[in-house]
């Protein structure tokens, strides 16, 4: 609500792109909030890979969110642009943006450490809109000292519309990322490479393995794959290397549910 009076009482379509985004982030935080707690709900028979995806919902209505306050950001500096450029109020604007940006920056970076430690995917997310409202404050603020040295009000609509941009370019990645979820993309490179050097800490005791899998689903990372044995191994020693195997991978990768198949040996690929 500070952001909006400062917009109405500035006359600055660039203050006015900070306000909508932060309506933007009241209701994508909710969402967050909301989410990543559901995420932490037990699998049950409805759900028994748990609720972690949850967070990939999230992360899209913050997108949408995003996108459409980008979509009135440019409609107003447009109709700013092609119509009559009234006059701004910059000493209101100044003192608004400068207050935003700080708290925005320190809220960032608390909640980018808490999504590390968390491995939230919707965290992460607000993080990173949090981290682009710090960009966008410094832009308005950027664009509100020319107007004030050029006596120019162009430049506020100007940098709406680069703000506008930025919204979207931001959006786009939340999809993304909230895509490569739903579609069960694999884990990172550095997450598999862990895997394979727990595995080859352990080759010893292995034939071989094969049909390694992985996926992310909020904070819980599923990793399954078919461990090949020596024929005539008992069940039980079997077992005992897969278990360690299993532990293993949970402690280089916290959170992690394991699956291991186990086989006497390398069969044909399907």
């Amino acid at each position: 609500m500070l952001k909006l009076g400062a917009a109405i009482a500035s006359n600055s379509v660039a203050v006015l792109s900070d306000a909508v985004d932060s309506g933007a982030d009241l209701v994508g935080g909710m969402a967050a909030l909301l989410s990543v707690r559901i995420s932490r709900w037990p699998a049950d028979p409805q759900h028994p890979y748990g609720h972690g995806k949850v967070e990939a919902v999230s992360a899209s209505v913050a997108a949408a969110i995003i996108a459409i306050g980008g979509i009135v950001v440019t409609v107003q500096a447009v109709r700013r642009l092609l119509g009559d450029e009234p006059e701004i109020d910059v000493g209101i604007g100044l003192a608004v943006m400068v207050i935003a940006a700080g708290a925005n920056l320190v809220m960032s970076r608390l909640m980018k450490r808490e999504a590390e430690l968390s491995g939230s995917m919707a965290l992460t997310a607000e993080a990173t809109h949090l981290l682009t409202n710090v960009v966008q404050a410094g832009a308005i603020i950027a664009g509100l000292l020319l107007v004030l040295i050029t006596d120019e009000p162009a430049f506020d609509a100007i940098m709406a519309l680069v703000l506008a941009g930025y919204m979207a370019w931001t959006a786009v990645g939340l999809v993304r990322s909230a895509l490569s979820e739903v579609m069960d993309e694999a884990l990172p490179e550095d997450e598999q490479a862990a895997i394979v050097a727990v595995l080859d800490l352990h080759k010893d005791e292995i034939l071989s393995y094969h049909r390694l899998r992985t996926r992310r689903a909020g904070a819980t990372r599923h990793v399954d794959m078919h461990l090949a044995f020596e024929p005539g191994r008992t069940i039980e020693d079997v077992h005992q290397v897969a278990d360690h195997i299993s532990d293993d991978i949970q402690q280089a990768l916290p959170g992690s549910v394991v699956v291991i198949h186990t086989e006497p040996e390398h069969p044909v690929e399907d």
